[in-house]
């Protein structure tokens, strides 16, 4: 099922990879480490980015907007709630 912020999640993560493309070259290149660490702190912050939004879409449309309608119930909303906070 996509939602709505699917496509901005999907920028984050190939903004990511990219990121992750320059830091293999820049190893590869022997460059400072300083710069290394630059690097894969950017890609570190574009996966967390990522994953808050998905998390955050996943609380407020799976699981809020399923309660009192067909969807969820309390108790399976809870589940899945418990299940999900081991990501943040």
């Amino acid at each position: 099922m996509e939602h709505a912020s699917h496509p901005d999640i999907l920028k984050r993560l190939k903004r990511a990879q990219g990121h992750l493309a320059s830091t293999i070259a820049m190893i590869e290149a022997g460059r400072s480490c300083v710069e290394l660490a630059q690097q894969l702190h950017a890609v570190e912050k574009a996966i967390s980015n990522a994953k808050r939004e998905l998390v955050q879409d996943h609380m407020e449309h799976c699981i809020g907007d399923g309660m009192g309608h067909e969807g969820a119930d309390a108790k399976t909303a809870m589940s899945e709630f418990k299940a999900l906070a081991k990501y943040l």
